[in-house]
């Protein structure tokens, strides 16, 4: 039996209005779609305007920049899976994962960088980080912190 996430998938695999975004996502570019009448980006992919309820729109690619806006944990998940709803620097929320982190470890406001995580099914969903200069730094293997006494 498909979870409801793998429904999901399915549903929105299934419409052609979300090509572009999996395309765009297969070479490592989180795509969005543009208002043509308003101008503005929304999410999740439709063939007309949410916000001003016109149409066309036009597939481009975002910054990939987005700010925490809500997150949870999935505690009973052996993976310790992070939700998130992040606000893209373009303007619309999406409900995506977090990685590299520990859910205590996150923050509301935090600074995101999309990444990308490649499927065994062949697709590649977009998942946030904390950006590069924000993640810390490596920590030397004890023992070898290069002084010599």
């Amino acid at each position: 039996m498909d979870t409801l996430i793998d429904m999901h998938r399915q549903a929105v695999l299934a419409h052609p209005s979300s090509q572009p975004f999996w395309d765009g996502a297969r070479q490592g570019r989180l795509m969005l779609p543009r208002c043509l009448a308003c101008g503005r980006c929304h999410w999740y992919p439709r063939a007309f305007c949410p916000l001003c309820q016109q149409g066309p729109v036009r597939w481009e690619d975002a910054s990939g920049r987005a700010r925490l806006h809500a997150c949870t944990g999935l505690l009973r998940d052996p993976s310790r899976t992070v939700m998130a709803f992040v606000e893209l620097e373009e303007g619309p929320l999406m409900l995506t994962h977090l990685v590299g982190r520990e859910l205590a470890d996150w923050r509301i406001g935090d600074a995101l960088q999309v990444a990308f995580r490649a499927l065994e099914t062949g697709l590649h969903l977009p998942v946030f980080q904390a950006p590069a200069a924000a993640l810390p730094a490596a920590q030397p293997a004890q023992g070898a912190s290069g002084s010599s006494s």
